[in-house]
């Protein structure tokens, strides 16, 4: 059973009602609904991926709970962050720590 999303319109509907409706209609309507190419199960394991490698966590929480409706388990779901923390978490935040170090070691 497809779900109609209407966060956009919900959210957005009165101030940016043309974008409200591409988000709904298009983005979770046609590209989500594409099932024949991509599960949901994989749309939501890649979605959560760039929500974190991006740092988007306000929309992250939203998507982790679509993720379960669509099948993700609990061990997937701690795999998918694992496994990114070691390419989208620490590079990041190592290389911010160095800079940080090496400009206190030069004053």
């Amino acid at each position: 059973m497809t779900v109609k999303q209407t966060a956009g319109r919900d959210n957005l509907g009165k101030l940016a009602p043309q974008f409200a409706a591409l988000n709904d209609d298009v983005l979770f309507g046609e590209v989500w609904s594409r099932e024949s190419a991509l599960s949901l199960h994989d749309r939501s394991m890649i979605t959560i991926a760039c929500l974190m490698t991006s740092g988007d966590f306000p929309q992250l929480k939203a998507h982790f709970k679509m993720g379960k409706d669509h099948g993700i388990s609990k061990d997937e779901a701690v795999e998918i962050v694992t496994h990114l923390a070691f390419y989208a978490g620490w590079p990041k935040n190592l290389f911010k720590i160095f800079l940080r170090v090496i400009s206190r070691k030069r004053e």
